[in-house]
C-alpha cells in the first residue's frame, strides 16, 4: 500500500518534464489534502542532491518550490560528479545506497551490479577490528565507479 509520501513523490516525478518544475507548496498540500510539512518531508527525503535533484524552496506567500533534476547525458561525467561531490573520505551505508539508487535510476548500473556493489560495501562485508568502515566503503565505491568509467 502506498503512503501519502509515495503518492506525492510519484506526482512530482510525473510533472518533471524537461527536468524542471515549479510548484506552490500550499497548492500541492491542498491538492493532496495534507499539511505543507508533509510536502517538505517529501522534498527533503526524496528529492535530495544525492538522488540527483536540486530543490530551491522559498517560504511565505504560498511557499514556492523549484525542483531541478540533474541531467548528465554522459555516464563518465555523471560518475565523476558523484565521486567529487558525494563520496569523499567517509561514506556511511545509507548514503552509499542513495548513490547506488541514483546510478540505477539513471541506468548507469543495472540491478545485478547494484546488488553486487551493495553487498561489497555493506556493514557485514566491511566488519573489521579497525572500525574504519566509512573510509573503506568510500574507497571501494570510488574504485568501482572509476572502473566503470574505464569501460567507456
Amino acid at each position: 500500500m502506498k503512503t501519502i509520501s509515495d503518492i506525492i513523490e510519484e506526482f512530482i516525478l510525473s510533472q518533471l518534464e524537461d527536468g524542471e518544475i515549479n510548484l506552490s507548496r500550499n497548492e500541492l498540500a491542498n491538492f493532496f489534502n495534507c499539511a505543507p510539512s508533509q510536502i517538505n518531508y517529501v522534498l527533503t527525503t526524496r528529492f535530495t542532491p544525492m538522488k540527483g535533484f536540486d530543490v530551491e524552496s522559498k517560504r511565505g506567500g504560498g511557499g514556492y518550490i523549484k525542483i531541478v533534476k540533474f541531467s548528465t547525458s554522459d555516464k563518465i561525467e555523471h560518475i565523476n560528479h558523484i565521486i567529487k561531490n558525494y563520496i569523499g573520505d567517509n561514506l556511511d551505508y545509507n548514503n552509499a545506497i542513495m548513490i547506488l539508487d541514483n546510478l540505477l535510476t539513471n541506468k548507469i548500473i543495472n540491478k545485478k551490479e547494484y546488488k553486487i556493489i551493495a553487498t561489497a560495501i555493506s556493514n557485514k562485508s566491511l566488519s573489521n577490528p579497525i572500525n574504519n568502515q566509512g573510509l573503506l566503503r568510500a574507497k571501494i565505491l570510488t574504485n568501482i565507479l572509476r572502473e566503470i568509467c574505464k569501460e567507456e
